[in-house]
């Protein structure tokens, strides 16, 4: 059975032991987007929700998230984080994009870190508008690039960096 299974050789849930890998400078950045009226994407470009500055909250949120992901997904490491980025685009006529960057120098990588950031900042975009807009949908998270550590780096095709 592979060292880097979540299973030990009796087929029982087990966290990877990573105490022998190097520690390297890792990166990882993750995506997702959020659906809503058109009306409510305004009212959150122009800061006219009723709950107040969605996107400052849902950075904050998101910021919170990364740090806390080894305590919500069970086989995640605790990771020194060294830095996470949190930045919305959006994009007419009905989405808000949010991407999370997360770095750490460690034993394992941050691709959960940036994938729990992007998940809460859009519940949380969620919650601040959902008194308006009940049919927001949260959709197509995914990692986008992930650098360091022994499989090297990953970059997913057809995705331009954001400027």
């Amino acid at each position: 059975m592979s060292e880097m299974n979540h299973f030990d050789a009796h087929g029982r849930a087990r966290m990877v032991e990573v105490g022998a890998k190097d520690d390297t400078k890792r990166e990882a950045i993750a995506r997702g987007e959020i659906t809503m009226t058109p009306e409510t994407l305004t009212k959150v470009e122009s800061g006219n929700m009723a709950k107040g500055d969605v996107l400052a909250v849902a950075r904050v949120a998101g910021i919170m998230a990364a740090k806390e992901t080894s305590r919500l997904i069970p086989m995640a490491h605790p990771v020194n984080i060294t830095g996470v980025n949190v930045n919305f685009r959006f994009k007419q006529p009905n989405k808000v994009e949010i991407e999370a960057s997360v770095r750490t120098t460690g034993k394992t990588g941050v691709e959960m870190e940036a994938l729990t950031a992007v998940n809460v900042a859009s519940l949380t975009i969620y919650d601040m508008c959902k008194a308006v807009d009940k049919g927001m949908v949260i959709e197509n998270i995914r990692l986008i690039k992930k650098t360091g550590g022994k499989s090297g780096e990953f970059i997913r095709e057809g995705e331009k960096e954001w400027v």
